[in-house]
């Protein structure tokens, strides 16, 4: 999962799988064209997504067509799920506290 993360961590890999996720399968051609960098540096961003599988690429002719593989991505929304309810939890008691609502929350 770390491998994941350090991908996702980075906002161009992060933008190439939302250009994937959008437009579906795509060229190293088509996914380089809205960035303003080479191709080989569009590659080495892809290889480390597909490394963290992330992407899957498929030889056609001399192409290699590049496709969102988004279960890593679920398992990490797995795993971060039990920090953002207790995020939840406490964002509500704050809003209960600032709307004056006087509940006991030690409780909780």
């Amino acid at each position: 999962m770390m491998d994941v993360f350090a991908a996702v961590a980075d906002p161009t890999r992060r933008s190439l799988l939302e250009h994937l996720r959008a437009e579906g399968p795509l060229s190293i051609t088509a996914l380089s064209e809205p960035f303003s960098m080479s191709r080989q540096a569009v590659t080495k961003h892809l290889t480390v997504l597909q490394e963290a599988g992330l992407i899957a690429v498929t030889p056609r002719g001399r192409e290699r067509i590049h496709s969102l593989h988004p279960e890593p991505l679920k398992a990490m929304e797995d795993w971060l799920a039990p920090y953002s309810e207790a995020w939840d939890e406490r964002l509500d008691r704050l809003k209960h506290h600032l709307n004056g609502e006087d509940h006991d929350w030690t409780h909780r």
